[in-house]
């Protein structure tokens, strides 16, 4: 995810994890409905306000057979968040 300034300048580029869920086999294409995304203070979190979800389509799957048991990540499209448009401020969970 990138997250970028009014002028569409980079400011970082960061990883999210959604979290770990126990799910039906996925396949590359699907789409995904998560919690939209927003920012506190430059830092990724989920936004849990009511109607602020989002739809990801699924663009890659990774399985690390190294680890034991084995991990499977699921890698949704990238995400833009512009600082100022996207503020979530104090979210209670």
């Amino acid at each position: 995810m990138k997250i970028v300034d009014m002028e569409d300048e980079i400011i970082s580029e960061v990883l999210f994890e959604h979290g770990v869920i126990e799910a039906p086999f996925i396949m590359m294409g699907s789409t995904v409905l998560t919690h939209g995304l927003g920012l506190q203070q430059f830092e990724v979190v989920n936004d849990t306000r009511e109607g602020k979800q989002m739809r990801s389509k699924v663009v890659d799957i990774e399985i690390d057979m190294l680890s034991k048991p084995e991990v499977t990540r699921v890698i949704l499209e990238p995400v833009q968040l512009i600082v100022g448009q996207h503020d979530v401020g104090l979210i209670i969970q």
